[in-house]
Protein backbone atom coordinates (compact mmCIF):
# COMPACT_ATOMS: atom_id res chain seq x y z
CA UNK A 1 0.00 0.00 0.00
CA UNK A 2 1.27 3.36 -0.98
CA UNK A 3 1.77 5.64 2.05
CA UNK A 4 -0.09 8.87 2.39
CA UNK A 5 0.78 11.98 3.60
CA UNK A 6 -0.32 14.10 6.08
CA UNK A 7 0.67 18.10 6.40
CA UNK A 8 3.36 16.57 3.66
CA UNK A 9 5.73 15.48 7.15
CA UNK A 10 3.52 12.37 8.35
CA UNK A 11 3.00 9.08 6.68
CA UNK A 12 0.25 6.65 6.98
CA UNK A 13 2.27 3.17 6.26
CA UNK A 14 1.42 -0.03 6.41
CA UNK A 15 4.23 -2.05 8.31
CA UNK A 16 5.04 -5.44 8.22
CA UNK A 17 5.94 -6.95 11.33
CA UNK A 18 9.73 -8.30 10.76
CA UNK A 19 9.92 -9.67 14.67
CA UNK A 20 8.49 -9.31 18.00
CA UNK A 21 10.24 -10.64 21.19
CA UNK A 22 9.00 -10.73 24.65
CA UNK A 23 10.93 -9.94 27.71
CA UNK A 24 10.44 -9.84 31.87
CA UNK A 25 8.23 -7.24 33.01
CA UNK A 26 5.91 -7.79 30.23
CA UNK A 27 7.92 -5.69 27.41
CA UNK A 28 8.03 -6.19 24.00
CA UNK A 29 10.44 -5.08 20.85
CA UNK A 30 8.66 -4.74 17.49
CA UNK A 31 10.97 -4.84 14.45
CA UNK A 32 8.45 -3.86 11.53
CA UNK A 33 9.05 -2.85 7.81
CA UNK A 34 8.31 0.56 7.08
CA UNK A 35 10.48 1.92 4.16
CA UNK A 36 9.40 5.44 4.41
CA UNK A 37 8.81 5.95 7.54
CA UNK A 38 12.28 4.99 8.77
CA UNK A 39 13.50 6.99 5.95
CA UNK A 40 11.88 10.31 7.73
CA UNK A 41 12.54 9.21 11.65
CA UNK A 42 14.70 11.27 13.66
CA UNK A 43 15.83 10.93 17.61
CA UNK A 44 12.77 11.84 19.78
CA UNK A 45 10.13 11.36 17.17
CA UNK A 46 7.33 8.82 17.20
CA UNK A 47 4.88 6.80 15.91
CA UNK A 48 0.75 6.15 16.25
CA UNK A 49 0.50 2.32 16.04
CA UNK A 50 -3.04 0.52 15.59
CA UNK A 51 -3.04 -2.43 18.01
CA UNK A 52 -5.82 -4.09 16.33
CA UNK A 53 -8.38 -3.45 13.25
CA UNK A 54 -11.11 -3.42 15.87
CA UNK A 55 -9.75 -0.76 18.23
CA UNK A 56 -9.96 2.48 16.82
CA UNK A 57 -8.19 4.37 19.12
CA UNK A 58 -4.46 4.28 18.17
CA UNK A 59 -1.25 4.21 20.57
CA UNK A 60 1.98 6.38 20.56
CA UNK A 61 5.44 4.41 20.51
CA UNK A 62 8.58 6.39 20.99
CA UNK A 63 10.85 5.02 17.91
CA UNK A 64 13.88 2.76 19.24
CA UNK A 65 15.70 2.20 16.29
CA UNK A 66 15.30 3.14 12.42
CA UNK A 67 17.15 2.31 9.79
CA UNK A 68 16.89 4.20 6.17
CA UNK A 69 19.07 1.90 4.50
CA UNK A 70 17.71 -0.89 5.06
CA UNK A 71 13.64 -0.06 5.86
CA UNK A 72 12.87 -0.73 9.31
CA UNK A 73 11.79 0.90 12.69
CA UNK A 74 12.25 -0.79 15.66
CA UNK A 75 10.22 -0.12 19.13
CA UNK A 76 10.37 -1.00 22.43
CA UNK A 77 7.00 -0.89 25.03
CA UNK A 78 5.33 -2.25 27.98
CA UNK A 79 1.77 -4.04 27.55
CA UNK A 80 -0.26 -1.58 29.83
CA UNK A 81 -3.65 -1.63 28.95
CA UNK A 82 -5.97 -3.30 26.29
CA UNK A 83 -4.44 -1.82 23.13
CA UNK A 84 -0.58 -2.56 23.75
CA UNK A 85 -1.55 -6.38 25.55
CA UNK A 86 -3.77 -6.27 21.88
CA UNK A 87 -0.33 -5.21 19.67
CA UNK A 88 1.82 -7.86 21.72
CA UNK A 89 -0.14 -10.56 20.29
CA UNK A 90 1.16 -9.60 16.81
CA UNK A 91 3.25 -11.77 14.91
CA UNK A 92 5.76 -11.95 12.24
CA UNK A 93 4.37 -11.16 9.09
CA UNK A 94 0.94 -9.46 9.72
CA UNK A 95 0.57 -6.08 8.99
CA UNK A 96 0.00 -2.72 11.36
CA UNK A 97 -0.61 0.78 10.35
CA UNK A 98 1.49 3.45 11.62
CA UNK A 99 1.15 6.86 11.10
CA UNK A 100 4.63 8.52 11.35
CA UNK A 101 7.15 9.77 12.15
CA UNK A 102 5.45 12.39 14.25
CA UNK A 103 6.89 15.24 16.68
CA UNK A 104 10.31 17.16 17.33
CA UNK A 105 13.48 15.73 17.99
CA UNK A 106 16.54 16.43 20.01
CA UNK A 107 18.01 18.90 18.65
CA UNK A 108 22.51 18.61 19.04
CA UNK A 109 24.58 21.42 19.43
CA UNK A 110 28.70 20.75 18.69
CA UNK A 111 29.27 23.01 21.50
CA UNK A 112 28.67 20.47 23.64
CA UNK A 113 30.20 17.20 22.41
CA UNK A 114 30.12 15.62 25.33
CA UNK A 115 26.16 14.46 25.31
CA UNK A 116 25.07 12.86 28.80
CA UNK A 117 21.62 10.49 27.91
CA UNK A 118 19.30 9.41 30.72
CA UNK A 119 16.30 7.50 29.90
CA UNK A 120 14.29 5.91 32.29
CA UNK A 121 11.87 2.98 31.79
CA UNK A 122 9.41 3.57 28.63
CA UNK A 123 12.03 6.39 28.16
CA UNK A 124 14.74 4.18 27.11
CA UNK A 125 13.67 4.14 23.73
CA UNK A 126 14.49 8.01 22.48
CA UNK A 127 17.97 7.53 23.96
CA UNK A 128 19.29 4.56 22.36
CA UNK A 129 18.14 6.21 18.88
CA UNK A 130 19.92 9.18 19.87
CA UNK A 131 22.79 7.34 20.82
CA UNK A 132 22.73 5.73 17.49
CA UNK A 133 23.01 9.10 16.16
CA UNK A 134 25.57 10.66 18.09
CA UNK A 135 27.86 7.55 17.25
CA UNK A 136 28.06 8.29 13.56
CA UNK A 137 29.95 11.67 14.67
CA UNK A 138 33.19 11.30 16.17
CA UNK A 139 33.08 14.77 17.49
CA UNK A 140 30.96 13.72 20.14
CA UNK A 141 31.67 11.43 22.85
CA UNK A 142 28.15 10.44 24.58
CA UNK A 143 27.46 8.71 28.07
CA UNK A 144 23.93 6.54 28.30
CA UNK A 145 22.52 5.76 31.60
CA UNK A 146 19.56 4.11 31.85
CA UNK A 147 17.17 3.09 34.71
CA UNK A 148 14.69 0.44 35.03
CA UNK A 149 12.10 -0.55 37.69
CA UNK A 150 11.66 -3.61 36.00
CA UNK A 151 14.65 -6.14 34.21
CA UNK A 152 16.42 -4.60 31.33
CA UNK A 153 15.27 -5.97 28.08
CA UNK A 154 18.74 -7.31 27.55
CA UNK A 155 21.06 -9.34 28.92
CA UNK A 156 22.85 -7.09 30.68
CA UNK A 157 27.24 -7.41 30.41
CA UNK A 158 30.47 -5.78 32.22
CA UNK A 159 31.38 -2.65 30.89
CA UNK A 160 34.09 -2.58 28.94
CA UNK A 161 34.68 1.39 29.42
CA UNK A 162 36.33 2.89 32.39
CA UNK A 163 34.37 5.82 33.64
CA UNK A 164 36.34 7.33 36.28
CA UNK A 165 34.51 8.38 39.60
CA UNK A 166 31.27 5.87 39.25
CA UNK A 167 31.10 3.79 42.26
CA UNK A 168 32.61 0.68 42.42
CA UNK A 169 31.00 -1.81 41.60
CA UNK A 170 28.98 0.03 38.78
CA UNK A 171 29.77 -1.95 35.32
CA UNK A 172 26.64 -2.82 34.50
CA UNK A 173 25.95 -2.39 30.59
CA UNK A 174 23.70 -2.53 27.54
CA UNK A 175 25.43 -4.86 24.63
CA UNK A 176 24.68 -2.91 22.08
CA UNK A 177 25.75 0.63 23.30
CA UNK A 178 29.08 -1.53 23.98
CA UNK A 179 29.23 -2.87 20.49
CA UNK A 180 28.64 0.86 19.41
CA UNK A 181 31.62 1.92 21.75
CA UNK A 182 29.09 4.28 23.28
CA UNK A 183 29.96 3.54 27.32
CA UNK A 184 26.42 3.06 29.30
CA UNK A 185 25.46 2.37 32.54
CA UNK A 186 22.01 1.03 34.12
CA UNK A 187 20.50 1.94 37.70
CA UNK A 188 17.65 0.68 39.86
CA UNK A 189 16.58 0.05 43.13
CA UNK A 190 15.84 -3.67 42.32
CA UNK A 191 18.87 -4.75 43.38
CA UNK A 192 20.24 -6.08 39.81
CA UNK A 193 24.10 -7.40 40.10
CA UNK A 194 26.33 -4.56 38.30
CA UNK A 195 23.97 -1.70 38.78
CA UNK A 196 23.64 0.89 40.61
CA UNK A 197 21.41 1.22 43.46
CA UNK A 198 19.53 3.87 43.46
CA UNK A 199 17.89 6.66 40.94
CA UNK A 200 19.23 7.11 37.67
CA UNK A 201 19.37 10.90 38.17
CA UNK A 202 21.58 9.94 41.38
CA UNK A 203 23.71 8.10 39.60
CA UNK A 204 23.97 11.19 37.24
CA UNK A 205 25.16 13.73 39.39
CA UNK A 206 27.55 11.48 41.21
CA UNK A 207 29.39 11.39 37.43
CA UNK A 208 29.04 15.32 37.16
CA UNK A 209 30.54 15.61 40.71
CA UNK A 210 33.79 14.10 39.81
CA UNK A 211 33.92 16.65 36.93
CA UNK A 212 35.94 19.67 36.71
CA UNK A 213 34.15 22.94 35.84
CA UNK A 214 35.58 23.02 32.60
CA UNK A 215 34.74 19.53 31.79
CA UNK A 216 31.32 20.19 32.75
CA UNK A 217 30.91 23.30 30.14
CA UNK A 218 31.16 20.49 27.34
CA UNK A 219 28.35 18.40 28.91
CA UNK A 220 24.19 18.77 27.96
CA UNK A 221 21.60 16.68 28.83
CA UNK A 222 18.90 14.70 26.66
CA UNK A 223 16.45 12.88 28.94
CA UNK A 224 12.67 11.01 28.30
CA UNK A 225 11.02 9.04 30.88
CA UNK A 226 8.20 9.33 33.74
CA UNK A 227 7.81 12.75 34.44
CA UNK A 228 9.31 12.22 38.03
CA UNK A 229 12.25 11.30 36.91
CA UNK A 230 12.24 13.95 34.54
CA UNK A 231 11.70 16.68 37.10
CA UNK A 232 14.64 15.37 38.85
CA UNK A 233 16.39 15.71 35.33
CA UNK A 234 15.56 19.73 35.27
CA UNK A 235 16.94 20.15 38.71
CA UNK A 236 20.48 18.68 37.63
CA UNK A 237 20.68 20.94 35.04
CA UNK A 238 19.76 23.80 36.89
CA UNK A 239 22.39 22.79 39.67
CA UNK A 240 25.48 22.07 37.18
CA UNK A 241 24.19 24.83 34.80
CA UNK A 242 23.65 22.76 32.31
CA UNK A 243 21.58 22.79 28.69
CA UNK A 244 18.66 19.82 29.06
CA UNK A 245 16.46 18.49 26.22
CA UNK A 246 13.66 16.56 27.70
CA UNK A 247 10.88 14.61 25.70
CA UNK A 248 7.69 14.02 27.74
CA UNK A 249 5.35 11.00 27.42
CA UNK A 250 1.45 12.09 27.16
CA UNK A 251 -1.78 10.34 26.93
CA UNK A 252 -2.07 11.18 22.98
CA UNK A 253 -5.73 10.77 21.67
CA UNK A 254 -5.09 11.88 17.39
CA UNK A 255 -1.41 12.71 17.78
CA UNK A 256 -0.95 14.82 14.78
CA UNK A 257 -2.43 17.86 16.66
CA UNK A 258 -5.99 18.16 15.90
CA UNK A 259 -7.51 17.00 19.39
CA UNK A 260 -5.02 19.07 21.90
CA UNK A 261 -5.06 16.25 24.01
CA UNK A 262 -2.04 16.54 25.15
CA UNK A 263 -1.13 20.01 25.70
CA UNK A 264 1.12 20.94 28.71
CA UNK A 265 1.76 24.62 29.46
CA UNK A 266 5.55 25.55 28.43
CA UNK A 267 6.93 29.31 29.21
CA UNK A 268 7.64 30.77 26.19
CA UNK A 269 8.99 34.53 25.32
CA UNK A 270 5.81 35.79 25.36
CA UNK A 271 4.79 34.25 28.32
CA UNK A 272 3.21 30.98 29.12
CA UNK A 273 1.32 29.11 26.64
CA UNK A 274 -0.28 25.77 26.21
CA UNK A 275 1.81 23.62 23.56
CA UNK A 276 0.73 19.92 22.03
CA UNK A 277 3.66 17.14 23.19
CA UNK A 278 2.86 15.67 20.02
CA UNK A 279 3.01 18.28 17.33
CA UNK A 280 5.22 20.86 18.90
CA UNK A 281 7.19 18.48 20.94
CA UNK A 282 7.66 15.80 22.41
CA UNK A 283 11.27 17.16 22.84
CA UNK A 284 11.41 20.66 24.86
CA UNK A 285 14.09 22.54 26.13
CA UNK A 286 13.73 21.76 30.28
CA UNK A 287 13.82 24.79 31.34
CA UNK A 288 10.31 25.90 29.83
CA UNK A 289 8.55 23.29 31.02
CA UNK A 290 9.15 22.34 34.75
CA UNK A 291 8.81 25.53 36.10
Amino acid sequence: MKPKSHRDTILVEDGKVLTHDSYLGNQYILWLAAPNIAARATPGSFAHLQCDPNLPMRRPLSIMRANAKQGWIEFLYKATGHGLQLLSQKTAGEIISIIGPIGQPFKLDPAYPRPLLIGGGVGIPPMIFLADTLRQDSHFKPLVLMGSEVPFPFQQKPSQFLIPGLPDGVIGAMPLLENWKIPSRLASLQGYPGCFEGFITDLARHWLLTLSPAQRQEIALYACGPHPMLQATTKLAREFDLPCQISLEEFMACAVGGCAGCVVKIQTAQGPAMKRVCVDGPVFDAKTVFI
